[in-house]
């Protein structure tokens, strides 16, 4: 019990000596201060715990103030209250444990008082049991902090009485030795070194059996509890193992480590106790220590559990985690023996991945592993002599610890085991031998799977809100993408060499264009970083060239368009680092892209320099990117560069796709003359246009085209060649693109002529070149054909016109003779070109086309009308049909019959055969063409002939023959053939209509080789006989009169108009109703004599009536015929109607029908033109038709005359 009047009465000496008259005043105040403490600490005894909590807050104010005050009254409370509770004790010593701490100065004597009264306390047996020795020593430990070295002594007396020591000395020590804040770095050297000698004084007492006893018992003792660390059993196993490593007695050491072994190994603490003990004892024993590790492992309880993966809960779990503790325990050993441990990696390393693999899986055993192979790779990395050895396990133990990350939950992140086990790897990764490529590759693989696929942090953190203690997911988090940092920075610290830093980062650019955006972000994050590494490390090497930086480029700068402004701003900064890398290695002063780079709070704590500046961001980053970094790329390095971007435009990502085609424009527009592999470039980036469907990406694509196109057309014709065969959309496209330029446009068809002219001999198309050669002429063919339509080569077809129409008229030529050959077999063909539909159809499509698209419908309308393209069928009447075309074009003045005129003579000169024939053909009906004497004199004319002369082919000499005969070369010749005309009209008359045929024939042979000459005055005899046989009862006849009627029309063409003008009148209704005859041919010849005299009389609309003319049926394409006569012949009308009305007269229906309608659209459209412009007569016989009519057998035409009549008497009364 407290003594009541030591409150007021008890002072110490020095309290009293102090009261004099003059001091009285402070005096008072102490006393009163001294009294109110003596109070204070009498209440902490009370049972009020809210009390007690409001008393030593007091009394810790207290002794802020009045710390020596406070300390004097709590030691005379000590010593003048001694049977005070254990309880009101436990609460005193805590009192004075916190003001100790928190003093920063305590006299000598008081030091050496409180010292004595925590050892006197901490031995105690109370009620409070544990808890009340431990608050006695705490109040030792603080004491620490002033008297270090006295506390030790003391310690250390009572440590080597030869007694076992009493817990609260081992709980002392536990602290000591656990607490690194309670010793400066000077006094824990120096506890370290006192150990040591404790340790070695102590050997004796192992002799002693009751202090081995009790040793052995304390180690064996429970623990208190499994989720706590008991300090003085943590120093037990410290001092144990001190023991053991100054022992000397090998048999000894071996037999207690056995011992230590065999006890229990189910408690966290037991284990790492044990570990711990044996490796203190292998700093000195490490043959002794591994001897008796090994022959546990072998031997014993631990055997029976190796290899057993269904380990049941029932069974003993003493022996659960003794492989736990062995692998702690070579963790230790390496640790403990520092440089002796070097030749022992290999052993030890061995030892671990057995019992790693061999052991039942569980958490324990997980962290066992990871700490045993931290502990060893920090021993080795602080020994220097580290190099100069391999170790050849780090494979198998990089392994084991991959296969601890792969077992990591995707899902959460809860433990350090990501970053323990990067950080272990980080280390191995610094030994020799260095690491092989799939070892590395399978380390980025699994690190990379493991932490960059882990979900978002707010998901994370969701994981974790119902654990009982979770742990803080940002600094987790942080803390486990730095460990990868480092890893990667340690992987090309070994290896500082571009072609390392390509392939480290290889492995992140699946991850880089990944779809999921926090993937991406921790994927250019650490990009950024390692980057960010080198360029400030100035590391890599500059003796080899960073061939790959143009991937890593295009990589990086396709994510500037990234929609997640973080990663945006992370891009550009890794960009700056790539180009300061880039700099270094081409030995330049380093320079910057941008200046407002934003750096995230996670960059900046990347590093603790200031962040670099950087020139303005433009608003579209990727074109300055690629504008400054080609400056100083090479050429190798620029390829890679392009090939990079061409892969981005498969991306899955959108804005990827897109910044990718922004930067191939780019760097085609700048680098386009430097392109290599432009074949292979092309065809990927056909393959990527068939295959992406986004109109904008196909666009950039088209513009990619454009741009190759300007400086490598020849390449890109050849490669697109292959996929022209035959030719879809798409296709189509890519070629319009490459003509989009209007200088581009004429190379391109240059490209094609010269394919369509590369062709394999007839018979000779055998081999696999020759049959590629060939394919690639066709494809050449189809692309011609298709591309006269795509307005990007108006121009360029109209300029290469000659060339094209005779490359084309040569090529169908080769195909006939192709045909003929007796090879290639069609199953040689077939196999390549099965989807290839009638070549010749294809060529002479193009023929056609060439004509229509190139502003020549004249040429192609005579041609056309006369059904002149059947001609080119079959190869007998082809000369024929390549005759007619350029006697269309001279009969048309086609304005390219000057430069074609030219190109022939080009190919007369130098071409094969077929090509000199064809231009033979050509040549020779130019010579009715006023063109060719403008051009040339008529002895360079006869100079080609008679070379023709000469020539081997026989065709091409009667091709000379003929044209040596035509009128130019001799004007009296046209005056003989004029004479023959009159006999040959005789000829008509003959009752034979073979020799009528024939002089009809004659007729127009006659006519064309008159020529510019023309048949004079004699076309109006002629025309009008011929008139008189467009009804003749004999459809060849007919036929044949009709066809010379057109031959004479065009023959007077730009001659005296007014001769032949009333002849023409005169044949259009014989000719409009004769499109109705019966017999084919005549219809065919009509509508060319038709058209013929539409254009002698200069009809407007003449193209659209060519068109109704060739393709429309109908009565639609009748009342535009109709329409186009009575418009532009007024003035005929008269005429006109009357013989509409004779031929409704006509046997024969289809010409009666014919005439029927013409009539009856002049009746409701025209009638006013009936009455004002007919004469009586022909009124009266016009109405005595109709009346005939109503009595015709046929119920059509009596409709017909009645519905007329009727309109007409209307008609009639409305005019009058």
């Amino acid at each position: 019990m407290v003594k009541p009047t030591s409150i007021l009465l008890k002072k110490s000496h020095s309290n009293q000596a102090t009261l004099v008259p003059q001091n009285h005043k402070i005096f008072m105040e102490e006393a009163y201060n001294t009294a109110i403490c003596f109070k204070l600490l009498r209440d902490l005894g009370s049972s009020d715990i809210s009390r007690v909590k409001m008393v030593t807050k007091k009394l810790n104010n207290m002794a802020k103030a009045e710390q020596n005050m406070v300390l004097e009254t709590i030691n005379d409370y000590f010593v003048d209250n001694l049977e005070i509770s254990a309880r009101h004790k436990y609460r005193l010593f805590q009192i004075l444990e916190n003001i100790i701490l928190d003093a920063t100065y305590i006299q000598e004597d008081w030091g050496e008082r409180f010292i004595g009264l925590a050892l006197e306390n901490m031995t105690k047996t109370t009620e409070l049991e544990d808890i009340y020795q431990d608050a006695a020593s705490n109040v030792l430990l603080a004491m620490c902090k002033h008297s270090w070295n006295l506390v030790f002594s003391k310690l250390e007396e009572d440590f080597l009485t030869g007694i076992f020591p009493h817990r609260s000395l081992l709980y002392v020590m536990g602290i000591i030795s656990t607490n690194d804040k309670l010793l400066t770095p000077a006094q824990r050297d120096h506890w370290q070194e006192q150990l040591i000698q404790i340790g070695a004084r102590s050997v004796q007492f192992l002799t002693v059996d009751g202090w081995a006893k009790s040793l052995m018992l304390a180690v064996m003792k429970p623990d208190r509890t499994y989720l706590e660390q008991n300090p003085e059993k943590t120093f037990l196993f410290i001092y144990y193992g001190m023991i053991l490593r100054a022992a000397n007695n090998s048999s000894m050491i071996r037999k207690h480590l056995r011992s230590l072994l065999d006890t229990s190994h189910q408690s966290l603490q037991q284990r790492e106790g044990i570990a711990l003990t044996i490796g203190l004892t292998a700093a000195r024993h490490l043959d002794d220590a591994w001897a008796v590790l090994d022959q546990f492992g072998r031997t014993g309880p631990l055997k029976r559990t190796l290899n057993n993966f269904s380990i049941k809960e029932e069974e003993d779990p003493k022996w659960k985690w003794a492989s736990s503790t062995i692998l702690l325990s070579y963790g230790q050993m390496a640790a403990k023996a520092k440089e002796n441990i070097l030749p022992w990696v290999d052993n030890i390393s061995s030892r671990m991945v057995f019992y790693f693999r061999s052991s039942y899986w569980d958490d324990t055993l997980k962290q066992s592993f990871l700490e045993a192979t931290l502990l060893l790779v920090g021993s080795i990395s602080r020994n220097e002599g580290a190099h100069s050895y391999e170790f050849t396990q780090v494979p198998e133990l990089i392994d084991s610890l991959l296969v601890l990350m792969k077992k990591e939950p995707q899902d959460t992140l809860c433990t350090t085991t990501r970053q323990q086990v990067m950080c272990a790897i980080s280390g191995l990764c610094k030994l020799r031998p260095m690491l092989d490529a799939k070892r590395k590759s399978k380390i980025l693989f699994t690190c990379f799977q493991s932490v960059f696929k882990l979900p978002l942090k707010e998901a994370l953190e969701k994981h974790t809100c119902l654990l009982a203690d979770p742990p803080d997911i940002q600094k987790l988090y942080m803390d486990t993408m730095s460990a990868l940092d480092d890893l990667l920075q340690s992987l090309i610290t070994e290896n500082p060499k571009p072609e390392e830093l390509h392939y480290l980062l290889g492995h992140m650019y699946s991850w880089l264009v990944s779809e999921k955006v926090h993937e991406r972000q921790r994927a250019v994050r650490s990009c950024m970083v390692l980057l960010k590494y080198l360029a400030q490390k100035a590391c890599l090497d500059t003796t080899e060239e960073f061939g790959r930086i143009g991937h890593l480029l295009g990589t990086l700068a396709m994510l500037c368009q990234d929609p997640d402004k973080e990663i945006q701003q992370m891009v550009l900064e890794a960009i700056n680092y790539l180009y300061q890398i880039l700099l270094y290695q081409k030995g330049l002063e380093t320079s910057v892209l941008f200046r407002n780079v934003e750096h995230s709070e996670e960059t900046q704590s990347l590093s603790i320099q200031e962040p670099i500046p950087m020139p303005e961001i433009p608003v579209n980053p990727t074109t300055h990117i690629i504008k400054e970094f080609a400056k100083n790329l090479s050429l190798s390095q620029m390829k890679d560069l392009i090939w990079t971007v061409i892969d981005g435009l498969r991306s899955n990502l959108d804005f990827q796709t897109e910044t990718a085609g922004d930067m191939l424009i780019v760097i085609l527009e700048d680098f386009g003359p430097r392109v290599e592999k432009v074949s292979d470039i092309s065809r990927t980036l056909y393959c990527h246009f068939i295959s992406i469907e986004a109109v904008n990406i196909k666009k950039k694509i088209l513009k990619a085209i454009t741009l190759i196109s300007r400086y490598h057309t020849q390449d890109l014709v050849n490669s697109f060649l292959e996929y022209s065969l035959p030719l879809d959309r798409e296709t189509i496209n890519l070629w319009r693109a490459m003509g989009a330029e209007r200088l581009t446009a004429p190379k391109v068809l240059h490209e094609l002529l010269i394919k369509l002219q590369e062709r394999p001999t007839p018979g000779q198309v055998k081999g696999a070149t020759e049959i590629k050669i060939y394919l690639d002429s066709l494809a050449a063919m189809n692309t011609l054909y298709e591309i006269q339509y795509s307005r990007e080569y108006k121009e360029a077809v109209r300029n290469w016109y000659p060339q094209l129409l005779l490359g084309l008229l040569t090529q169908l030529h080769y195909l006939f003779e192709l045909s003929m050959a007796e090879s290639p077999k069609k199953s040689e063909l077939a196999e390549d070109a099965e989807t290839i539909a009638s070549p010749q159809r294809t060529s002479l499509n193009s023929v056609k086309s060439l004509l229509y698209t190139s502003g020549h419908w004249k040429d192609f309308a005579h041609l056309e009308l006369q059904e002149a393209w059947n001609l080119f069928t079959n190869f007998e009447t082809y000369h024929q049909g390549v005759t007619l075309i350029a006697r269309a074009m001279v009969q048309n003045s086609c304005s390219q019959v000057k430069a074609l005129l030219y190109q022939t003579i080009s190919n007369m000169e130098a071409k094969p055969e077929r090509d000199k024939k064809v231009a033979s053909l050509f040549f020779t009906e130019f010579l009715n063409s006023p063109v060719i004497l403008e051009e040339l004199p008529k002895q360079a004319i006869l100079s080609h002939l008679h070379q023709g002369l000469t020539d081997l082919n026989p065709a091409i000499r009667v091709m000379s023959l003929q044209g040596l005969k035509n009128v130019i070369f001799d004007s009296e010749k046209g005056n003989l053939l004029r004479a023959q005309l009159p006999a040959f009209l005789e000829g008509f008359y003959s009752e034979n209509e073979q020799v009528v045929i024939r002089v009809m024939s004659t007729v127009a042979d006659v006519l064309y080789c008159l020529g510019q000459q023309g048949a004079g005055h004699q076309c109006q005899e002629i025309a009008f006989n011929l008139r008189n046989f467009f009804d003749d009862e004999r459809d060849n006849v007919r036929a044949s009169a009709i066809s010379l009627f057109g031959d004479l029309v065009i023959s007077m063409e730009g001659k005296d108009p007014y001769t032949m003008k009333p002849q023409v009148h005169q044949s259009l209704i014989p000719l409009l109703v004769h499109l109705k005859d019966k017999c084919p041919a005549v219809i065919t010849k009509c509508k060319f004599a038709f058209y013929r005299c539409a254009v002698f009389l200069n009809w407007k609309l003449r193209h659209t009536l060519f068109c109704t003319l060739a393709w429309e049926e109908g009565l639609t394409a009748r009342h535009f015929l109709w329409t186009s006569l009575m418009e532009n012949g007024e003035g005929e009308f008269p005429v006109h109607l009357s013989q509409a009305l004779k031929y409704l007269h006509s046997p024969h229906r289809n010409l009666k029908l014919s005439a029927a309608l013409f009539i009856g659209y002049t009746i409701c459209y025209y009638p006013d033109a009936i009455f004002q412009k007919s004469s009586e007569i022909d009124l009266t016989l016009f109405y005595s038709t109709l009346e005939e009519l109503k009595q015709d057998p046929e119920q059509t035409f009596r409709d017909f005359a009645t519905r007329h009549s009727i309109f007409l008497e209307g008609a009639s009364k409305q005019m009058v």
